[in-house]
């Protein structure tokens, strides 16, 4: 809204029911406009409504567009440099160093900026667990952006939780306003900031939901180890019988798809802690890739996108009959759905459990089609697996991505929001997993009989029936064989599972073209896991994979 414009709003009246005493002179923000205070979703469907900023579609979704930014600016993070980071951060690639100096500066053009304006504030919390819940506040610009932050976190139950609520980390997402990357010292016009010492995020011209989400996220990466506590890039579910799996993986590979089980009850579909007590949801909410979603392989997602208090970003609709149109990706590859996980039937009340996990899935998106579809893992093929992140990066998942997944090695699959050095959490995950006895597994969620435009995508049905079986345990009664290349094992049989599908190359028709593609596979691995060695243990980079000549020779 613009600062000039002086008429009452739909909740105009109701701006400050739910204030905090702890107001937002304490983060330097004075002589503002109007301040909406932790409004509720229907109140933020009307504002929204009110100030363009999307449309309700068919069922009740509200789709907005996100601009420029339809997926993160990854390259475009940074971590200011202080006394309390400079030894604890992993600088490098994900965590670029900036000038607090320059914050400073950039902060106080950014306070300046938003006198006069009108902003949306939600006072919420990270972490189920009572004993880890940081409390936290997301100031937005944008009404829609202020249902975003209500639906992924977890929201006080009373009026008095509110008006006493006092964040430890705070958002401030501003995406009118554009950096100056010859003062700022940004690369573009565009950029993300996270204060450790002043406990704030700075998000700049950017409108894609995903970064207020992300830099919790990262924030939760670097507090809760120190704390000797597990953060982890993974969604979660609980069989019936209290037998937790934890299913890490990058956009794309299907960690939200794989979850959301019928048969198991989800935790959460992204981000988790592991501690002593059990596993729990830093989240309230879902941020699920909806991009040609399927109501009869994924029915408790598809049915979030027909239902009021979902935001839908970038999904294409009709402008007539508001219908949805979840098959379309003119606008991006990276259509999201935001929800709680309220929405989802099978949910553990409260985000959390007090139990330990069992299974351990790493889910890879192998676009070269050569690697098995499930391969189980010792404690230090699982480290490896686990710190080399190998996947495919999936188009729209990320500014620049073409149409053709890029082979990618994140490292604990979240290099982006991992600040400490990846064996930190690598070794926080082996730690745990032998103590409570989990089995860690790699499943391949990519391509079968040929890479990318040559085979084609392993079947989800095929992946649920070998994830039930290790999941309920019957993968444990059946013979294996050791990988020729990574030295992990692969199981000769599955119920429900072709036996071919098992071993990938036998639906090459080249098997020379397979063992080379294999090769060049082990070759990357191996280049990729240099960056880590100094910081691993010689075990742990001896469980990496051995060339066909190396093999040969031997």
């Amino acid at each position: 809204m613009s600062k000039y414009l002086k008429f009452k709003t739909p909740a105009t009246a109701q701006a400050e029911d739910l204030k905090s005493r702890f107001g937002l002179e304490n983060h330097g923000l004075i002589h503002l406009d109007r301040v909406y205070w932790n409004l509720p979703e229907p109140a933020l469907y009307e504002e929204a409504t009110f100030r363009n900023e999307g449309f309700m579609a068919d069922g009740g979704p509200f789709v907005v567009r996100t601009g420029k930014w339809s997926a993160r600016a990854a390259q475009d993070k940074y971590v200011v440099l202080e006394d309390s980071t400079e030894k604890n951060i992993w600088w490098g690639e994900y965590n670029r160093p900036y000038d607090s100096e320059k914050f400073d500066a950039l902060f106080s053009r950014v306070q300046a900026f938003l006198q006069d304006e009108e902003v949306f504030v939600q006072d919420c919390y990270a972490g189920a667990d009572p004993e880890y819940r940081m409390p936290i506040r997301v100031i937005t610009e944008h009404a829609w952006q202020s249902l975003f932050a209500r639906n992924m976190f977890i929201t006080p139950e009373s009026q008095d939780e509110y008006q006493n609520h006092v964040p430890e980390f705070t958002v401030i997402a501003v995406p009118s306003f554009r950096t100056d990357p010859r003062v700022d010292g940004t690369r573009t016009d565009t950029a993300i900031i996270i204060n450790f010492a002043k406990r704030m995020v700075l998000i700049c011209n950017s409108l894609y939901g995903g970064e207020i989400k992300k830099s919790i996220f990262t924030v939760m990466n670097y507090l809760l180890p120190m704390r000797d506590v597990l953060s982890m890039h993974c969604s979660a579910n609980v069989g019936p019988d209290g037998d937790v799996a934890l299913f890490f993986g990058l956009s794309g590979t299907g960690k939200t798809t794989l979850s959301a089980d019928p048969g198991r009850r989800l935790i959460g579909d992204d981000e988790h802690g592991w501690s002593s007590r059990g596993v729990f949801n830093f989240e309230g909410g879902c941020y699920a890739k909806v991009i040609r979603l399927s109501a009869e392989h994924e029915p408790e997602i598809y049915a979030t996108t027909r239902r009021f208090g979902t935001i839908l970003e970038n999904v294409v609709q009709d402008p007539i009959s508001r219908k949805l149109d979840l098959d379309d990706n003119r606008l991006t590859e990276n259509t999201r759905a935001a929800y709680p996980t309220a929405f989802i039937p099978n949910l553990v009340k409260g985000g959390s459990v007090h139990s330990h996990p069992k299974n351990v899935i790493l889910l890879t998106c192998d676009a070269q089609g050569v690697l098995p579809p499930i391969a189980r893992l010792d404690p230090e093929h699982a480290v490896y697996h686990f710190i080399s992140g190998y996947t495919s990066k999936i188009a729209g998942t990320e500014i620049g991505l073409g149409i053709e997944p890029e082979i990618a090695f994140s490292a604990c699959f979240g290099a982006p929001f991992m600040v400490h050095h990846p064996f930190t959490y690598a070794d926080m995950l082996r730690r745990q997993s032998e103590r409570h006895g989990a089995q860690c597994w790699l499943v391949n969620t990519g391509w079968v009989g040929g890479g990318f435009n040559v085979g084609k995508r392993i079947s989800i049905r095929h992946t649920r029936n070998l994830l039930n079986a290790a999941l309920d345990g019957r993968l444990n009664e059946v013979e294996y064989r050791k990988d020729r290349l990574f030295g992990f094992e692969v199981p000769l049989s599955c119920p429900d599972v072709p036996e071919d599908v098992l071993d990938p190359s036998t639906s090459w028709g080249n098997k020379d073209e397979y063992w080379r593609r294999y090769d060049a596979l082990a070759a990357r691995y191996i280049e990729n896991f240099k960056l880590f060695a100094s910081g691993c243990p010689a075990e742990i980079a001896a469980a990496g994979p051995r060339r066909l000549k190396e093999i040969r020779e031997g």
